[in-house]
């Protein structure tokens, strides 16, 4: 496990990130995987890697503030809502409970806190 230490440097795209297949009630087209690798707890928050391979999974999201470092996806929302394109760069948050389909055209890692 990597644990970002305070006053210390982790080098996020080159973070080793365990991935497994999406579970098959979650997987909608592809053989996507997903792994998370936490760094660190930041005043009650969560803070690591997440990384999808291309394909297409639904997903119940947790309070999440996201910085996609690579890849390319779109987030489409059961409810309706405008879908999101993400790639390098993008800030992204979703609300805890909020119904996904995340569409991975091109490996996804972010940033996230949780």
């Amino acid at each position: 496990m990597t644990v970002l230490e305070p006053n210390t440097l982790v080098h996020a795209l080159a973070v080793d990130v365990a991935r497994k297949p999406v579970p098959a009630d979650q997987s909608l087209r592809g053989e996507p995987s997903t792994g998370t690798q936490p760094l660190a707890d930041f005043d009650g928050l969560e803070v690591g890697i997440w990384e999808m391979t291309p394909g297409v999974m639904t997903d119940v999201e947790v309070e999440e503030l996201f910085i996609v470092l690579s890849g390319s996806a779109t987030i489409e929302f059961v409810d309706g809502s405008p879908s999101l394109a993400v790639g390098p760069g993008d800030v992204v948050r979703l609300a805890s409970g909020t119904e996904t389909i995340w569409t991975v055209t091109e490996t996804l890692r972010k940033i996230y806190l949780a």
